[in-house]
């Protein structure tokens, strides 16, 4: 009974969505915004260059006004995300990007151009259709039980989190770690997706560390509280940009070596996890949070990362690029053009990726050249070797 009872006073502690703490709740929602914003920018620019190039203009993708406006969005996008920093838990802002997975799914869905049958439709997106459900639950668990820690981000604060022996603790584990994941990496060539996206995953720990820090120390010296004339701000902000270079950088090397859904889906649950526990170990997100609380709050971010692993593979993969190969030049092969018949289709009339453009209407400097085939004659046993035909291109064909 005393059991049971402890276990319903827990219940009714707990707070409803509607009386969460008021910064967790600003915080979640300028995340939200954010992810969802860059999500639109991205698509929107992505949509410029596809049709830039499946029409006849001429112009560069930056004299484009779609995509001036996507760069714009992306950059409204990132500042609310920056933002966010200063006002929730790190824990509860690092597992809200699953928001610009679902906001992706959305949109790819939306503006789909072929027509599916009701049956063909939901057999091909019953994945992201139940992937965005769970997401969407999950982060209802994230902004819900959330750790309400909240602690001004001066540079007294920084500095004594910094040289916490829980933090030292755990940028020694972490830099051994790096180093022999770098050493494997680079020495070993050890390309497997979980080596690349865990080198990421570290780096993006001390990137969103950062960011909390740089960001909040701002707010507070907009609000009048000045902090940049901390030499700690500038450490923090030099991490913050050095840290954000090499985990680009390794994130692009890994776009080369494996699938971008596969890249989505697992260097978002090895980032987020990773990025809460540093946040857990610099700011103590979870210092004084009860059992249940934190339950809930791991509960969230599981169900989260079901939800974007969902979503992410049920994309399809990309086709490589095939190289464009003239039959008709090749020894021993007909020329397809005596009848008529063409290999790759002319740019002019439609478009193909990777088309290359007619060459009926080149000048006759241009024209192919006859090469002479002289015969040699042998005077040994061995016998005549017939000799290579060259077909002679002319603008008749």
């Amino acid at each position: 009974m005393d059991g049971a009872h402890r276990a319903a006073l827990q219940l009714q502690q707990l707070p409803p969505a509607s009386s969460a703490d008021p910064e967790n709740l600003i915080g979640a929602l300028l995340a939200i915004f954010g992810h969802l914003v860059v999500s639109i920018a991205l698509n929107l620019q992505k949509y410029c260059h596809i049709r830039l190039a499946g029409s006849k203009d001429p112009r560069a993708y930056f004299k484009t006004k779609t995509w001036w406006l996507g760069l714009f969005l992306m950059l409204l996008g990132e500042l609310g995300v920056f933002a966010s920093y200063a006002f929730a838990p790190l824990s509860l802002i690092v597992p809200l990007s699953a928001v610009s997975v679902i906001a992706s799914a959305i949109i790819g869905i939306i503006f789909i151009k072929e027509k599916w049958k009701p049956k063909d439709f939901l057999r091909r997106y019953i994945l992201s259709f139940v992937g965005c459900g769970l997401a969407i639950v999950g982060t209802y668990l994230l902004v819900t039980f959330a750790p309400n820690s909240h602690e001004k981000m001066t540079g007294e604060n920084i500095i004594r989190h910094l040289v916490s022996w829980p933090f030292l603790l755990y940028m020694l584990v972490e830099i051994i770690l790096f180093c022999l994941l770098l050493y494997f990496y680079k020495e070993r060539n050890a390309n497997n997706i979980f080596v690349i996206l865990l080198l990421v995953a570290l780096l993006g720990s001390m990137t969103v560390v950062t960011v909390k820090a740089v960001a909040g120390m701002l707010v507070l010296s907009i609000q009048g509280n000045l902090q940049l004339d901390y030499p700690i701000f500038y450490v923090m902000f030099v991490c913050m940009v050095a840290t954000a270079i090499y985990q680009a950088a390794f994130l692009g090397q890994a776009s080369q070596m494996h699938d971008s859904s596969l890249i989505a889906s697992v260097g978002y649950i090895l980032s987020t996890t990773v990025a809460i526990t540093a946040g857990a170990t610099f700011y103590l997100d979870f210092l004084g949070e009860d059992v249940l609380h934190v339950c809930m709050f791991a509960l969230g971010c599981l169900i989260a990362f079901l939800g974007v692993f969902l979503i992410t593979r049920n994309r399809k993969k990309a086709i490589p690029f095939e190289p464009y190969i003239s039959m008709d030049a090749m020894p021993g092969m007909q020329n397809m053009h005596d009848k008529g018949m063409t290999v790759q289709p002319d740019l002019k009339a439609s478009f193909s990726y990777g088309a290359l453009e007619n060459n009926d209407n080149i000048s006759e400097i241009y024209a192919p050249a006859t090469l002479p085939i002289m015969q040699e004659e042998h005077g040994s046993r061995s016998a005549s070797g017939v000799p290579y035909r060259v077909l002679e291109h002319t603008k008749k064909e």
